[in-house]
């Protein structure tokens, strides 16, 4: 069986290749996510497709780790801290995930669990960012910094 959440923190060139990493994670998709209102507005975002919800854990707490995840920023409305939903059961299991995580980090998390509505792909061109361009200059200051997080958690 495979299971899938939504995603949504810093830019998702960033959240693309920290799950790209995370060992079980079978699919990243990058985009734009949107929820109901009055979480409507597109964000950017990602679908993660993993192979065991044993994982969901060590994906929340990833996902946590390398964004500002606990505090308020001017481009929140485009960088939307949040995890997205695809049915009532994985919203539960999320809710009870992230509650232990904040007691277990001792962290007061800002991001939101939002029911998935909608998902437009990013265009081709800047999908895979940090896998075609491990080099620039964008990967080495915001992305490999996460990459090394991934590393001590994975």
């Amino acid at each position: 069986m495979t299971f899938k959440l939504g995603l949504g923190g810093g830019c998702h060139w960033c959240t693309e290749a920290v799950f790209q990493a995370v060992e079980g994670v079978l699919k990243v998709e990058q985009g734009y996510i949107s929820s109901l209102e009055p979480y409507d507005q597109k964000s950017e975002a990602i679908i993660i497709h993993f192979s065991d919800l044993k994982l969901l854990e060590k994906i929340i707490d990833i996902h946590l780790q390398t964004h500002a995840s606990t505090k308020q920023h001017s481009r929140r409305s485009e960088y939307r801290s949040a995890i997205y939903y695809f049915d009532l059961e994985m919203k539960s299991r999320v809710e009870a995930v992230t509650v232990s995580l904040s007691r277990k980090r001792n962290q007061n998390y800002i991001t939101l669990i939002l029911p998935f509505e909608t998902f437009e792909s990013s265009r081709e061109s800047i999908r895979n960012y940090y896998k075609t361009r491990p080099d620039a200059p964008f990967c080495k200051r915001y992305i490999e910094p996460k990459l090394e997080v991934v590393k001590r958690m994975n």
